[in-house]
């Protein structure tokens, strides 16, 4: 992707090195509380409400390797492309984008959505508005994902910005109202539309991205590749040796590629109702 010396969206925050600190009001006791929940493998996240919580710095400032320096530049550089296709998106169907923030972390972080680590992968949090990516991502997904290419770290991004815009659109908030009304192997047959529509969102920008004559040979391919790498199925088969099918979150590989193709083909924001159809 030709990135360098483009246009870096200042909607990026940087808290790398910074470890999230809890202000109780309650003492060292609520403290150990919610580290043995969180590390039992529990939801903090409602005992969380009543804590205060911020990021503070707990180390020197932080010093990044020259690659991963340039890393937070070129994802930048990304999300200010989505804030460029997506504001003329939205304009078109008379409505305002409002920008994400991306926020750039170091091991763990606090968002709305409670305590996550690096392990977690990059994610978007409605509650905040907040894109959140631990850049040691991208050597994941090169390594264990075998999506290399700058233009795979890109549909990551993009993808997460596709979860802003079902956000903005009200889509999010539909499915996550059925969470309580439905099984948990029902509920996620809607998480994988949901999440499969965000990879056609991802397709839409790239669409677009290729109109500006930013894209390299190759750029589709890795794309694709990574799209297909986070299958729910890859990931299983690797993981466990076999897949579970009413436990996908996300969607298979092929659908995954299926929808991104769809929508870097057809660039239309209403092309990609995943909730619909019978064909995912």
């Amino acid at each position: 992707m030709l990135w360098k010396g483009r246009r870096q969206s200042a909607n990026v925050e940087d808290r790398r090195g910074r470890s999230p600190k809890v202000m109780v009001g309650g003492g060292i006791g609520t403290i150990i509380v919610i580290l043995a929940i969180y590390f039992l493998g529990g939801d903090p996240s409602q005992l969380l409400n009543n804590v205060q919580i911020e990021n503070t710095q707990t180390t020197a400032p932080y010093q990044g390797t020259a690659e991963e320096n340039e890393l937070s530049q070129f994802v930048s550089v990304v999300l200010a492309d989505t804030e460029d296709v997506w504001t003329e998106l939205f304009r078109k169907e008379g409505a305002e984008y409002s920008y994400p923030k991306l926020v750039l972390y170091s091991g763990s972080v606090q968002s709305a959505c409670g305590f996550s680590g690096a392990a977690t992968g990059p994610f978007y949090c409605p509650g905040d508005y907040n894109l959140y990516i631990d850049l040691s991502f991208y050597d994941e997904l090169q390594q264990r994902f075998k999506a290399p290419g700058d233009f795979a770290m890109a549909y990551v991004i993009a993808h997460e910005v596709g979860h802003h815009v079902q956000t903005l659109l009200g889509i999010n908030e539909k499915v996550m109202s059925l969470r309580s009304r439905l099984s948990e192997e029902e509920f996620n047959k809607y998480l994988v539309r949901l999440e499969l529509q965000a990879d056609y969102f991802s397709g839409v920008w790239a669409h677009y991205a290729q109109r500006m004559n930013v894209l390299e040979e190759g750029d589709l391919d890795e794309a694709l590749n990574a799209a297909s790498a986070v299958g729910d199925d890859r990931i299983q088969k690797s993981a466990r040796g076999y897949v579970v099918p009413e436990s996908f979150t996300h969607g298979t590989s092929v659908q995954r590629k299926r929808w991104f193709d769809k929508g870097f083909r057809s660039g239309d924001l209403k092309g990609g109702d995943t909730f619909n159809t019978d064909n995912l």
